[in-house]
């Protein structure tokens, strides 16, 4: 049953997150939205100055804004340095999506010597392998499968579909959306005269706290040793991270984002759409890689910002551009003769 929704005063707002108010301290506010089509109602946030044209306009109940923005705002507004980061800690006082009640379902199957905290909640055709050990408060979705002696801390939710392979722990209040799995064996293939031989896949995985990853999300287990993800990791949608890579805490990959075997990637680090690395190489901490970016040598400048990708273009200029670029070489080639010539 989906909960009613909250009401809050936006004086209750500036005093639980710590921001100043500018307007109606007693005004309501129930819900979110985007600047153009918030209510009076709803709270709205400025972050992106793409959208600062939809502000002057807005019918929100409160518009999270930078303090240098307030001019540009009539209505009500709560003033923050990072407006984002303040809108993201409000609006989860709105989410109604209801919650799954402790308890293990009917079609769920339990393995011997299963040990769960309080509050635990295990849903429909869920399978839970025996020796597993999940903490206090742990939602399990229906149809996760988790192997037998898996570890999982206070908080953690799997929503469904989800596979934990042999040798895998997480950490507390680790969040797994649909489909992924975290696990499965790495790409471990040597080549003899008769052709592929399978390196077994030894190692586990280690997910720390507060970590995300996201739907048909792929964590491979380690070769030797554990493939590990430190604290506050947040992994998008259909990623996939090879065996024994470590990623640093803190560190953000988007969607399509591909780790080769053995990549180090530090702490901080922003990974855009579609990104990778070759493997068996690192990355500083606090590094950003734009989207379409591969590496494929160790950054060793921390802060550092890489980009490979070219941008799109008109298909005929492309092919323009694309015909000289092969033209290049033999270019390069006749300058050489030429130069050589005249010495």
């Amino acid at each position: 049953m989906q909960a009613p929704p909250a009401r809050h005063t936006l004086e209750a707002l500036a005093k639980r997150f710590d921001l100043e108010l500018r307007g109606d301290a007693g005004h309501v506010v129930s819900g979110v939205s985007t600047l153009d089509q918030a209510d009076a109602t709803q709270v709205s946030f400025l972050s992106n100055p793409a959208y600062r044209s939809k502000l002057p306009g807005s019918r929100a109940g409160v518009v999270i804004i930078k303090p240098e923005d307030v001019g540009e705002y009539a209505g009500n507004c709560l003033l923050s340095t990072n407006p984002y980061a303040a809108y993201a800690r409000v609006a989860e006082l709105f989410d109604h999506r209801p919650k799954n009640t402790p308890g293990v379902h009917p079609s769920a199957r339990l393995g011997q010597d299963v040990v769960l905290g309080n509050a635990v909640h295990i849903g429909a055709n869920a399978v839970i392998g025996d020796g597993c050990q999940l903490g206090d408060g742990c939602d399990i979705g229906p149809n996760c499968v988790l192997a037998p002696g898996t570890v999982l801390g206070d908080g953690c939710r799997l929503v469904a579909n989800i596979t934990l392979a042999d040798d895998v722990r997480l950490g507390r209040r680790v969040l797994v959306h649909p489909g992924a799995v975290i696990g499965a064996d790495g790409f471990g293939i040597a080549r003899d005269a008769k052709g592929w031989v399978k390196v077994p896949q030894l190692g586990g995985v280690r997910i720390g706290d507060d970590c995300e990853v996201g739907a048909n999300s792929c964590i491979d287990r380690g070769a030797i040793g554990d493939t590990v993800l430190e604290d506050d990791v947040r992994i998008d949608n259909l990623v996939q991270i090879g065996h024994n890579c470590h990623v640093g805490a803190h560190t953000a990959m988007a969607a399509y984002v591909g780790l080769a075997g053995s990549t180090t990637v530090g702490r901080n680090c922003l990974l855009g759409a579609r990104s990778g690395a070759t493997g068996h190489l690192e990355i500083a901490d606090g590094v950003t890689v734009t989207a379409l970016t591969m590496i494929s040598k160790s950054i060793t400048e921390s802060g550092s910002t890489w980009a490979g990708a070219i941008p799109g273009r008109p298909i005929k200029e492309w092919q323009r551009a694309l015909a000289r670029l092969f033209r290049l070489d033999k270019t390069l080639k006749r300058l050489e003769r030429r130069d050589n010539n005249t010495e």
